[in-house]
């Protein structure tokens, strides 16, 4: 849930529990703020698995790629983004819980909630490659090309060595100079980090060298169309398409993907 003790005036209000993810008549606006709170127009909708706890999504080469959590259900898939198929599926242990996903080199890294395991998977065959051991919990993960990124629930953005995980440093996030915790799916877009705060219905532009919030991205209308009934079936997935700069996202339990174009603003 979203840290209480945190309100602020200000897209800093994600941080408190008055921001969360219903429809935009039943969510307030965000309040006068210095960091610009831009809108998002919707290209194209494509079909997603509905009964997907998405909790990591990339794109590769011509196709999505998932990680999906809940005990039992998880594991690591590429993804039609045609029609929504899942085209190969690794499998995660029954007993994790599957997390972040990010793409270094040939494989992918899967993170597991609170097992501090991370799997390594073939990206072509998805078969299993090996697993890494970390500290705390596994959020959301993506790489800049250098290091791998985690978000672990806290206001921190935790720099791995994307061969053995180790941590090799932390980034505090902060919104208009005030923690930012519940940082959840990661996304790494031309220099910038993109990122999902939990129960809410935004995204938020992380500069990755200061942690400084750069921009508050609204997208309470994608929220109110799916019109989900299940509390955790929130705003969770980015992908970005590089080639074709094109940038993807959806929801846990979420029957549509989106392809959207964020509105310019200062960065």
């Amino acid at each position: 849930m979203i840290a209480a003790g945190l309100a602020l005036a200000g897209p800093a209000a994600l941080v408190s529990s008055s921001w969360q993810s219903a429809a935009p008549a039943q969510t307030p606006s965000p309040p006068e703020t210095r960091v610009p709170v831009l809108s998002a127009t919707i290209v194209a909708r494509y079909p997603h698995d509905r009964t997907a706890f998405t909790e990591g999504l990339l794109w590769h080469d011509g196709a999505l790629y998932e990680s999906t959590g809940q005990e039992r259900q998880s594991d690591v898939r590429r993804v039609s983004l045609k029609d929504g198929k899942i085209l190969a599926r690794g499998r995660i242990d029954p007993a994790q819980f599957g997390e972040g996903l990010a793409l270094w080199k040939d494989q992918l890294v899967s993170l597991t909630w609170h097992d501090g395991i991370a799997h390594r998977w073939d990206v072509r065959t998805l078969k299993p490659k090996g697993q890494n051991r970390y500290t705390g919990e596994g959020w959301g993960l993506t790489s800049d090309g250098v290091s791998l990124l985690q978000s672990d629930g806290s206001a921190d953005i935790i720099v791995r060595d994307p061969l053995t995980l180790a941590e090799r440093r932390r980034v505090a996030v902060t919104i208009d100079g005030r923690p930012l915790r519940d940082i959840n799916e990661l996304e790494y877009v031309d220099g910038a980090l993109l990122a999902n705060v939990w129960h809410t219905g935004y995204l938020v532009r992380i500069d990755p060298k200061t942690g400084k919030v750069t921009a508050v991205i609204d997208l309470r209308p994608l929220v109110a169309e799916v019109a989900a009934t299940d509390r955790e079936a929130v705003l969770n997935g980015i992908a970005w398409d590089a080639k074709a700069d094109r940038l993807f996202v959806t929801g846990k339990y979420w029957p549509t993907l989106f392809e959207i174009k964020i509105a310019a603003g200062p960065r």
